[in-house]
């Protein structure tokens, strides 16, 4: 899920109120976020809704015990996606101390840490094995002592592409978009949020094995830092344009292998992949296991999951096989500049 506001966001007519008051001034930023992410969360349900080319999303609203809720919309048995979860949250406590020192925050050392986060969170698994899964987060973080003064605040987010077939110019149709975005904000963006993905989605059990072929991926991103330079509005900007991505990085490529055919045996793969997806989620993933540890609703931790997927005992493909292939593919490159494949 990688999605530290816990999967799923409430509108700011259902704000709760039974958390600690925070100052005014962090009261209406909490809630401008709150409608931003309600706003990114209805564009993307849109956008998937359009790609499917027929299937609908089932919408579920939650409660989370100690503060705040979520929606959940989920697309099962669609047309081009065999389950598709669109999830928003806003949810907020105090922080247990095990998950404060996960999350890296700064200050509020002495005394309760009271968070604060919202977001919109993706995945997409489609049903033929030509086509990607994908993922995408965007989310708002906020810290606050005991007397809801601010603390810390941050963004985080990305997205990142699972393909089953080795079909390179979709890593770079994804990556070239991607870097064409970022780059309207920061020349190291794409660079840095790349490298930083590449190196999180890895199964490390599995002798560093990555899931995909890799995107962007940031956290800690705060407004002001002296290596961007850019204010709020600036970072919230860029964050916003990562929510809206898949338009120019996913959709040509869910247009161009939709209608290929798939044989028997990259299905079985595609359930293979999809087992060591599942295995990064509940095994390394940031944000699955911070909803966990915050009471968030586990029927949105674990949207991330896919309807169905596979587990061999110690597969083994001879070298020049599709499968063979998509694992080299997975090895980090420069998908930008280097055209091999293509």
């Amino acid at each position: 899920m990688d999605d530290p506001a816990g999967g799923g966001a409430m509108s700011a007519a259902v704000f709760p109120t039974n958390v600690p008051s925070a100052a005014p001034v962090v009261a209406t930023r909490r809630a401008e976020a709150i409608r931003w992410i309600a706003g990114l969360h209805d564009e993307l349900t849109s956008f998937f809704g359009r790609l499917d080319r027929g299937g609908t999303f089932a919408e579920d609203r939650w409660e989370r015990p100690g503060g705040g809720g979520g929606v959940a919309r989920v697309m099962t048995d669609g047309v081009t996606f065999e389950k598709a979860g669109i999830n928003r949250s806003a949810v907020m406590g105090e922080l247990p101390e095990l998950a404060a020192r996960r999350l890296g925050g700064q200050g509020a050392a002495a005394g309760a840490t009271h968070f604060f986060a919202t977001g919109v969170s993706l995945v997409v698994h489609p049903r033929s094995a030509k086509v990607p899964t994908v993922h995408l987060n965007v989310r708002y973080f906020e810290l606050t002592d005991e007397h809801g003064n601010l603390t810390d605040c941050w963004f985080g987010g990305g997205t990142d592409l699972t393909p089953f077939y080795p079909h390179a110019e979709d890593g770079v149709t994804f990556h070239r978009a991607l870097h064409a975005m970022a780059n309207r904000h920061h020349a190291r963006f794409y660079p840095d949020f790349k490298r930083w993905c590449d190196e999180y989605f890895v199964n490390v059990h599995r002798d560093n094995e990555a899931r995909g072929i890799g995107g962007m991926f940031f956290d800690h991103l705060r407004p002001d830092d002296a290596s961007h330079g850019l204010d709020h509005e600036g970072v919230q900007a860029f964050v916003s344009d990562v929510a809206r991505v898949l338009r120019q990085a996913y959709e040509p490529i869910v247009e161009r292998r939709r209608d290929e055919s798939f044989n028997e045996a990259e299905r079985e793969f595609q359930l293979v992949r999809r087992g060591r997806y599942v295995e990064f989620n509940l095994v390394h993933d940031r944000g699955t296991i911070f909803g966990l540890q915050t009471n968030a609703r586990v029927e949105s931790v674990l949207m991330s999951l896919p309807p169905l997927a596979m587990w061999q005992y110690a597969p083994r493909y001879s070298p020049e096989s599709f499968e063979a292939r998509l694992v080299r593919m997975l090895e980090p490159r420069d998908w930008v500049t280097d055209v091999a494949g293509e």
